[in-house]
């Protein structure tokens, strides 16, 4: 363990590397840079940070992350509301609309299916989904999931939840390469991936 000449320190590299993707060397990197910031544009980052998690809300329809109640695609009505693409976070829908190539609407399922870390049906906003196909507006949906063992097991048991509707069922095409999450493959291959979408059988 690193020796830090200061208790408030140690404890500010410990509260950094418990962010994702960041570990105590980065941690102490940037708690450094924040000590050499004037004090208010660390109170200014502290006080967005905080403000953020206290006031943004998750659409009450799709469950993006939103300003209002409904988030600007689900009030976007030059969007394609019968057409619902299914993704598994909030940075999924940011990398499909990158694309530019998709004018429907999202539902964000906040995860996937994945019994080895906890992660079962009823802990994703899988029965609002089933709603919203239930009340017969939706005329497509489609799987955009990471092709990974977990999402296609996500895949096939939304598929078995929504086969009883008159809906149509299909999944990106895999220009994907399989083991990759969605939000790092690039603009070209994931759009085309939604515009060659394939039926799911």
């Amino acid at each position: 363990m690193e020796q830090y000449p200061s208790a408030l320190l140690e404890k500010a590299v410990s509260e950094f590397s418990k962010l994702p993707g960041i570990g105590r060397k980065t941690a102490l990197r940037l708690v450094l840079y924040m000590l050499r910031q004037p004090v208010d544009n660390v109170s200014a980052f502290a006080d967005t940070i905080s403000y953020a998690r206290k006031n943004i809300k998750y659409c009450s329809v799709c469950h993006n992350i939103s300003d209002t109640d409904t988030c600007s695609i689900c009030a976007d009505t030059r969007r394609d509301a019968s057409t619902v693409c299914v993704v598994e976070n909030v940075q999924d829908v940011m990398a499909v609309e990158a694309t530019q190539q998709y004018h429907g609407v999202y539902h964000v399922l906040g995860g996937v299916i994945s019994p080895m870390d906890g992660v079962s049906p009823g802990d994703l906003e899988i029965a609002s989904l089933v709603k919203r196909v239930s009340e017969g507006n939706v005329r497509e949906v489609i799987f955009a999931l990471s092709s990974t063992m977990e999402g296609d097991t996500t895949n096939f048991y939304l598929s078995r939840q929504l086969k009883s509707y008159n809906v149509k069922l299909s999944v990106i095409a895999r220009g994907i390469a399989v083991g990759n999450e969605l939000e790092y493959a690039d603009e070209v291959t994931l759009g085309r991936s939604i515009l060659n979408r394939t039926p799911l059988d």
